[in-house]
């Protein structure tokens, strides 16, 4: 009788619970275990807040992203192990590829999103996605103490977007051979620290840095591109660019600015998919 009891008392519990399709993707990568991963779950109803967050926490990835299909267009929300983001490019670019792959016509090739800032979009181009984001301005600021505190050295010149930071270095090697604070840049008042140079083989590198979302350092991060972008386009006076994001991971970006729109490019690799259950 125990036994049948705690059966009928399982069964009624799986009752409850909501199979949700799950994948992962590395962005940016022509191969595994490289570029950015991101986790994709599709839904067609909204789960609670405190569940995606729960679920984002659970995968303990940079972020994981939400794409509700039920909503035309499909609406995109995504979710860091700690908190909710406001735009994510290499989650996008991850969840573009999962719909091209498995929810789309096969010959589609154009996704249209609706997100808490708008309208994006992702072109698919042969084995490249692009992301169609809004243009971030750098206006320039003050270097102050916290930022050569943060950064253990004085930039050449220092940036503020809506989200971050933008630290300009004089070379490569020193982007790459930077030793962080990252106390420090959990104080500043942004997301986060982008820090970029040019490159001698792309125009530019970059390493991005996120620690109030529990991500030190992001493999490779779309979104800072809307920042990244307009500042090179007008210091190497070029409206396509190419981006290498020196993290251990590693991401290769093309980038192009089209008024007040910047077209984020990337090559993605998938590598995982199954079902994970949450309760109702």
């Amino acid at each position: 009788m125990i036994i049948m009891h705690l059966i009928k008392k399982e069964v009624k519990e799986l009752k409850r619970m909501s199979a949700i399709p799950i994948y992962q993707v590395d962005a940016f990568s022509e191969k595994l275990f490289s570029g950015n991963p991101a986790a994709i779950c599709i839904v067609k109803e909204w789960l609670p807040e405190e569940i995606m967050q729960s679920i984002a926490s659970e995968n303990n990835l940079s972020e994981t992203a939400f794409v509700n299909i039920s909503l035309n267009p499909f609406y995109i929300r995504w979710f860091t192990p700690e908190c909710e983001m406001g735009l994510c490019g290499h989650a996008t670019l991850a969840s573009a590829r999962i719909l091209f792959d498995e929810y789309l016509e096969k010959n589609s090739s154009e996704i249209t999103f609706q997100a808490n800032r708008g309208t994006l979009r992702a072109v698919k181009e042969k084995n490249l996605i692009y992301l169609d984001f809004p243009k971030d301005t750098p206006i320039p600021v003050e270097i102050d103490d916290k930022i050569k505190e943060a950064l253990q050295l004085k930039p050449r010149l220092l940036f503020k977007g809506i989200d971050d930071y933008l630290a300009i270095l004089n070379s490569e090697e020193d982007v790459k051979r930077l030793e962080l604070d990252f106390d420090k840049i959990s104080q500043l008042d942004a997301r986060g620290l982008i820090v970029s140079s040019p490159s001698v083989t792309t125009d530019f590198v970059c390493r991005c840095f996120y620690p109030n979302s529990k991500i030190n350092e992001d493999p490779v991060t779309g979104s800072a591109h809307t920042l990244l972008a307009p500042y090179w386009a007008k210091e190497l006076k070029k409206k396509s660019l190419t981006s290498y994001q020196c993290s251990e991971r590693g991401g290769f970006l093309n980038c192009s600015l089209i008024e007040d729109r910047v077209l984020i490019g990337g090559s993605s690799v998938r590598y995982m998919s199954g079902t994970i259950n949450v309760p109702t």
